[in-house]
C-alpha cells in the first residue's frame, strides 16, 4: 500500500486538477459536486456547480427551493433523478439533521440517492474518514495495476475491487489519497491510449508487463438498448403553447414537454391522425401543419430516442388543450429535456 499511494500522491500534488469543491472542507458543496459529476464531465459539470451554489450557497436555500426551480438550473446534465434526489435530500437534512450535514458514514449513506461511493467521497473529503471510493477511475487503475479480470459489473468483482481499494487507501489521507487515485484514472490511467511510457506507476503495473492494459477492466456484457420512437406535438394558438409535464417512473419525470404520441414502430402524421390524444388536443377546428421536423437521434444509456416534432397552429383551443396551455413567452421559464432545449433554440421552432 505505502509505496503507490505515496507515488499517486506525489503525482496528484504536481498533476491533479484545481477544482472548487477541493478547496473546501464544506459537506454540502462536496456533496453537491458529486451528485453533478456522476454521469457527467468535469468540464460540463463545473459551470453547473458554480451556477448551483450561487443560486443555492447552503443546504437551507436548496431544501426551499421548488422542485421545478431545481430541474430548471439542472436542465442539460441529464439523469434528472439526480437533481429530485439532491432536493429531497437536502429537505431530509433539515428534517432529520437539524439542517446540519451529518458526518458518520451510516447516515450520510441514509440520505435519498446517496449510494456508498458518494457517501465514501463526501466523509474522507469532508470529514477525513478512512473510507475508500471506488468509481470507473479507480476500477481502471487498480484493474490494470494487478491485472485483475474480474468483471466489475458483477457482484463478486464489486466486492473484490471494494476490499481492494480498501487495502490501498492511504488512512493518513483519505481525501487526498481518493481524489488522486480519480484523477490519476482521469488524466493519465484513461481508457484509451493511457499514457503508459510517462506513468509513474509503470514499473509495478502488472498489465502493462502482462500486455493486457487495453483489456482491463473487464465486463460481463453491454445491457441491450432499447429503440423508442417519440412524436411530439408542439401546438400553438395565439400567444399560447401546450405543454405537460412528464408524471410516472419514465425518463424525464418532472421535466416539461410537447403532448406526445408514443409509438412501437416508426410513423408519419397520417398515422397519428385518428389517434384519441391528436383529436381530443384540436378537436374539429381547423388546425395548420407548419412543418415536420426529425431530431437527431438522442442516446441515453440503455435507450435510443427517435423523435420527430409537428409544428402545428390551430385558431382555438378544446378544454383538454387548454388545460395545458402556457403563454409562448415563458417557455424559456420551464425545464425541458435537452433533446427540446434543443428543438427550441432552433428555427424549426418558430
Amino acid at each position: 500500500m505505502g509505496r503507490i499511494s505515496d507515488i499517486l500522491l506525489d503525482w496528484y500534488a504536481r498533476e491533479g486538477r484545481d477544482l472548487p469543491w477541493r478547496r473546501t472542507r464544506d459537506p454540502y458543496r462536496i456533496w453537491l459536486s458529486e451528485v453533478i459529476l456522476q454521469q457527467t464531465r468535469v468540464a460540463q459539470g463545473l459551470a453547473y456547480y458554480e451556477r448551483f451554489t450561487a443560486r443555492f450557497p447552503d443546504i437551507a436555500s436548496l431544501a426551499a427551493a421548488p422542485e421545478d426551480e431545481v430541474l430548471k438550473l439542472w436542465q442539460g446534465l441529464g439523469y434528472y433523478s439526480r437533481a429530485r434526489n439532491l432536493l429531497a435530500a437536502a429537505r431530509e437534512v433539515m428534517e432529520r439533521f437539524g439542517g446540519v450535514f451529518p458526518r458518520s458514514l451510516e447516515e450520510v449513506r441514509s440520505l435519498r440517492g446517496v449510494g456508498d461511493y458518494t457517501a465514501a467521497a463526501i466523509c474522507s473529503a469532508a470529514y477525513d474518514t478512512p473510507c475508500a471510493v471506488v468509481d470507473g477511475n479507480v476500477y481502471r487503475v487498480l484493474s490494470r495495476l494487478f491485472d485483475l479480470d474480474l468483471p466489475i459489473d458483477s457482484i463478486s468483482g464489486r466486492r473484490a475491487f471494494a476490499e481492494l481499494a480498501r487495502a490501498e487507501l492511504d488512512p493518513s489521507a483519505p481525501g487526498r489519497y481518493n481524489q488522486a487515485i480519480m484523477d490519476f484514472g482521469a488524466l493519465q490511467c484513461t481508457p484509451s491510449s493511457p499514457r503508459c511510457e510517462a506513468c509513474p506507476l509503470a514499473d509495478c503495473c502488472l498489465s502493462l508487463a502482462a500486455g493486457t492494459v487495453a483489456g482491463r477492466p473487464v465486463k460481463q456484457g453491454r445491457t441491450r438498448v432499447r429503440d423508442r420512437w417519440f412524436h411530439y406535438l408542439h401546438i400553438t394558438s395565439g400567444d399560447q403553447t401546450l405543454l405537460c409535464r412528464r408524471e410516472g417512473r419514465d425518463i424525464w419525470q418532472g421535466l416539461y414537454e410537447f403532448p406526445l404520441i408514443e409509438t412501437p414502430a416508426p410513423a408519419d402524421l397520417p398515422d397519428l391522425v385518428g389517434d384519441p390524444r391528436l383529436i381530443g388536443l384540436l378537436g374539429d377546428a381547423p388546425w395548420h401543419l407548419l412543418r415536420s421536423t426529425t431530431l437527431p437521434v438522442h442516446q441515453l444509456s440503455h435507450q435510443r430516442l427517435h423523435a420527430r416534432v409537428y409544428r402545428i397552429e390551430t385558431p382555438t383551443l378544446t378544454p383538454m388543450a387548454a388545460a395545458m396551455a402556457v403563454r409562448t413567452p415563458t417557455l424559456g421559464d420551464y425545464a425541458v429535456p435537452r433533446l427540446l432545449e434543443r428543438y427550441l433554440t432552433s428555427p424549426e421552432a418558430i
